[in-house]
């Protein structure tokens, strides 16, 4: 188990490198960078730049007699009639004067650290700036697929045993009505009904907390917290709620239907032994085995919409903005920390294979 382990946390090492140099190559040909914003914005053809970022240049271009001669070489898209000065102050603030192999290096060795540097355009560093979107993230992911596998495992099992009933045929259709409807869609109907649109004013509708949340006593903090949750938990949850069910019941239905089950009824163990002993072991593999996968959605990429509706600002949001404004150090932190924490996820998932199968021998297994 030992030597296994550690095969798996060696195999991290390439897996991240080549994750982030494949994205570090795509990026250097996508269009719309930092230092061509910055030009553009400077131009007056783009608004994207915040003033701290392009205040020093500009100054610098309105002091340079040779700065509309149009002849600065550069290969910018919009360089036109800017001098090399001002192209070269603007590459060495994004830090775009190094060659490439260089800059990928330096951000390699960097991250190794967990030093991600500063935002391009938020006066605040990654790490800070991830440390304040993270509570947000972590309370939709957590608590939506926590929520999504403690009723699906249980509502699934339930179908499979009762396989062909009218619960299985009324419980089938609600969960294919909740898989087949948006999640944006719900969540604005849940808006208009218990968010103050046309009916009901019962939840709140932006922020993970109320205002004066610090000064409640620490029971009014949970109930606030959770409050808050409700909403943007169901919306996101449905979808989930149903793939989940329907792999449990399919799952729990073919183990059912194996020879081994007949010989353990043939012995005389129960309905609830034989489930619970064999089949539930056997089954649940294929369940856990989407965990992962799963559990990285809703933590980053399946919140972005619920965000946006209900006004929460966590990582989906960001990595949104983030890609929009061409914000590299935040889009390859966010990069380098989900696929650390996906990789990790993974392996914790493999070992609770044996924990539920004790038959599964990791150490005669290959990597």
């Amino acid at each position: 188990m030992g030597a296994y382990i550690l095969r798996r946390l060696l195999l991290i090492i390439p897996t991240v490198f080549g994750i982030m140099a494949v994205s570090f190559l795509v990026i250097q040909f996508a269009p719309g960078g930092p230092v061509e914003q910055a030009i553009a914005n400077m131009n007056g053809t783009a608004h994207s730049i915040t003033e701290r970022v392009t205040g020093s240049a500009a100054g610098d271009l309105a002091a340079q007699p040779n700065a509309g001669n149009g002849k600065g070489g550069s290969l910018y898209r919009g360089s036109r009639g800017l001098s090399p000065e001002i192209i070269a102050k603007i590459e060495k603030q994004f830090g775009f004067d190094k060659p490439p192999l260089q800059r990928f290096g330096l951000m390699l060795w960097n991250y190794l650290r967990f030093d991600f540097g500063d935002s391009y355009y938020r006066d605040i560093s990654v790490i800070d700036l991830i440390k304040e979107k993270m509570p947000v993230s972590i309370s939709l992911g957590l608590w939506m697929t926590l929520l999504s596998y403690g009723i699906s495992i249980p509502l699934g099992i339930k179908k499979a045993i009762s396989d062909g009933s009218r619960f299985d045929v009324w419980t089938s259709t609600v969960v294919i009505i909740g898989y087949a409807v948006p999640g944006f869609l719900v969540a604005i109907a849940l808006i208009v009904l218990f968010a103050g649109g046309s009916f009901w004013n019962i939840f709140p509708l932006r922020g993970l907390t109320s205002s004066g949340f610090a000064n409640f006593p620490w029971y009014q903090q949970v109930l606030d917290y959770f409050w808050h949750l409700i909403l943007p938990i169901i919306a996101m949850g449905l979808g989930a709620f149903a793939t989940t069910t329907l792999l449990t019941k399919n799952s729990f239905l073919d183990e059912i239907g194996k020879q081994y089950v007949v010989t353990a009824r043939a012995k005389g163990l129960t309905d609830n032994q034989v489930l619970y002993r064999h089949v539930f072991r056997n089954a649940m593999m294929l369940v856990i085995s989407s965990f992962p996968g799963a559990f990285i959605g809703a933590f980053f990429g399946g919140s972005l919409l619920i965000e946006t509706i209900f006004g929460l600002d966590g990582l989906g949001l960001l990595g949104f903005q983030s890609l929009g404004s061409r914000d590299y150090p935040v889009i390859f932190a966010t990069l380098y920390i989900f696929s650390l924490l996906g990789l990790v996820i993974t392996l914790i998932s493999d070992l609770t294979y044996m924990w539920i199968d004790p038959r599964i021998d990791f150490e005669s297994r290959e990597v």
